[in-house]
């Protein structure tokens, strides 16, 4: 079969409120999301492993909150804004340093603002040196998420494949689900690779078509 070379065009699914596909892995943390600002606690830490959603979570508040995203160097302009509402991505990866991030949690605490802080662990189980910093972050609202579900991975594919209007029957999108790896980078990843698949070849998606694109991304899992 004939191949074209595609166009790698950019695309950015929509990241708005009303696109979060909201399943029982996720549902907690988007109801974090939408009590926003009624919350119990100037502080929401969102925890799971990579590819649950944490991110896209924190994009959406970020959106609604008209937040920021703290960075290094960012942190003293930060604290002399009234009312401040900030992500910060990655908690126990080093996304800021202790002292940083310890100056924001406690002006947060004393009224300051509102902190979205990610993470991959609990904060008993993160690598902190500073142990009032551990404290702080033990006190605040956790939400743990776990890997996708069935329900979730689907709903996002479907949105993703929407998204970039490749219509995919139910059976293809229940093939992917049943195979692939389960993240929600690895969807937006393998929506990307099909769309690129398709256009070379000029053809509709089906199960072939998916086959090869998860096996040779290294997608494919059974």
């Amino acid at each position: 079969m004939p191949r074209q070379l595609p166009l790698d065009l950019p695309h950015r699914p929509s990241l708005e409120r009303d696109d979060l596909v909201v399943s029982a892995a996720n549902r907690l943390a988007v109801e974090a999301v939408d009590a926003w600002p009624d919350w119990s606690h100037p502080v929401l830490l969102v925890t799971g492993p990579p590819g649950s959603g944490k991110s896209h979570l924190a994009e959406v508040w970020s959106m609604e909150a008209g937040a920021r995203v703290a960075e290094e160097g960012s942190v003293g302009d930060i604290l002399k804004t009234p009312d401040f509402r900030v992500v910060v991505d990655d908690v126990d990866r080093g996304g800021l340093e202790e002292d940083a991030l310890f100056a924001l949690v406690n002006a947060a605490r004393l009224g300051g603002g509102w902190l979205f802080l990610t993470g991959r662990r609990l904060p008993a189980a993160m690598e902190i040196a500073t142990p009032d910093l551990r404290s702080r972050l033990s006190a605040a609202t956790i939400v743990p998420l776990g890997a996708p579900d069935d329900a979730l991975l689907t709903g996002v594919l479907a949105k993703l494949f929407a998204d970039r209007q490749i219509e995919v029957e139910a059976g293809a999108l229940r093939y992917l689900v049943e195979r692939m790896e389960r993240s929600l980078d690895a969807a937006r990843r393998i929506v990307a690779a099909v769309d690129r698949e398709a256009l070379a070849v000029k053809a509709r998606v089906t199960r072939p078509l998916l086959r090869r694109v998860l096996e040779e991304g290294g997608w494919h899992t059974g």
